[in-house]
């Protein structure tokens, strides 16, 4: 018979499944692990509850936090096929407006990141160059708003302990703050103008004005996770990296159908396929990002199966 105690752990549980959730997706970039840390978080708290149950969310913070730390050091000791890409998040029509207020003397507010830009996947590929402890204190101080007590009381470490791993967190996010490029409305609508620039140059043959769309240097990365036909390279420079998609788009033999969609902020090109052949992925999802001149500075293809898990793919899709 469950007990009172337990039954109101379990209905605060549920209260915070949202924030454990966003949690765990920006600690580990994939939604797929999100999800099965969440569960395993609700498992060990029906398992092994607190002692006083109180206010839950530090209790469960600290276990979602150390079961990620987990998860990521485990990541890094299997090694990864190809490169290593988020995996795509469906985010809807929302935009960021601007970056946070900044205080007098440039410092910033404690909620640096707004919550949008930091599902991105500029930001989420920043969060690589940092440790597990490092993201965890980044993420709890700058963009879930903790404040040092809570961050401490929620990991069981040492105010000091906080500041120092979180100035350190901070160092290592330099170079992303000073390119930081937010998903607004115009950054979404050029992207998306982008997108359908380089599929038409795809489609009509004509590899010429693909590369006018691509910056020096332009890199692509596709992540297949060594399951499918996938550069585990990185493919560099406007010539090969038009040459590398015009060839990919002839050897599929034409795209059966596509949607765009807003995915980590900014939008995507979702293609199917309903026939494959030995190799071919049954889906990717292809993404940009630009640069301040307005060209294609990096090009993204998610294909392995677990990145794309529970993702509708046909949704919104067109035959071509």
């Amino acid at each position: 018979m469950t007990s009172p105690a337990h039954e109101a752990l379990a209905r605060a549980a549920r209260e915070h499944e949202r924030f454990l959730w966003g949690l765990c997706y920006r600690m580990t970039g994939v939604a797929a692990d999100a999800d099965e840390l969440v569960q395993e978080t609700f498992a060990r708290a029906l398992e092994a509850p607190p002692a006083r149950v109180g206010d839950p969310r530090p209790w469960l913070t600290r276990v979602a936090v150390n079961l990620a730390r987990d998860r990521l050091r485990r990541r890094k000791r299997e090694g990864y096929v190809g490169p290593w890409l988020p995996s795509p998040v469906d985010t809807g029509e929302e935009a960021v407006a601007s970056v946070e207020a900044r205080l007098p003397g440039g410092a910033s507010t404690e909620g640096r990141y707004e919550l949008l830009e930091s599902v991105t996947f500029a930001f989420l590929l920043a969060l690589e160059a940092l440790t597990p402890r490092q993201r965890a204190v980044l993420l709890l101080r700058d963009v879930f708003d903790y404040s040092v007590r809570e961050v401490a009381e929620s990991l069981r470490w040492s105010e000091t302990n906080v500041k120092v791993v979180h100035h350190r967190a901070r160092a290592a996010m330099a170079a992303y703050d000073r390119e930081r490029c937010l998903p607004t409305r115009a950054l979404q609508e050029k992207t998306r103008r982008a997108l359908e620039d380089f599929l038409g140059a795809l489609a009509g043959g004509d590899v010429a004005a693909a590369e006018a769309l691509l910056a020096e240097p332009v890199r692509a990365l596709s992540d297949g996770a060594g399951e499918s036909f996938a550069a585990r390279l990185p493919v560099v420079g406007p010539q090969r990296v038009a040459l590398f998609y015009r060839r990919l788009y002839a050897l599929s033999g034409g795209l059966e159908a596509l949607a765009f969609r807003m995915f980590n902020g900014l939008p995507a090109l979702v293609v199917r396929w309903h026939v494959t052949r030995p190799g071919q992925p049954t889906g990717v999802v292809l993404r940009l990002e630009l640069g301040e001149d307005g060209r294609v500075r990096w090009l993204h293809a998610i294909q392995a199966s677990r990145k794309l898990a529970g993702l509708s793919l046909d949704e919104g899709a067109r035959r071509v």
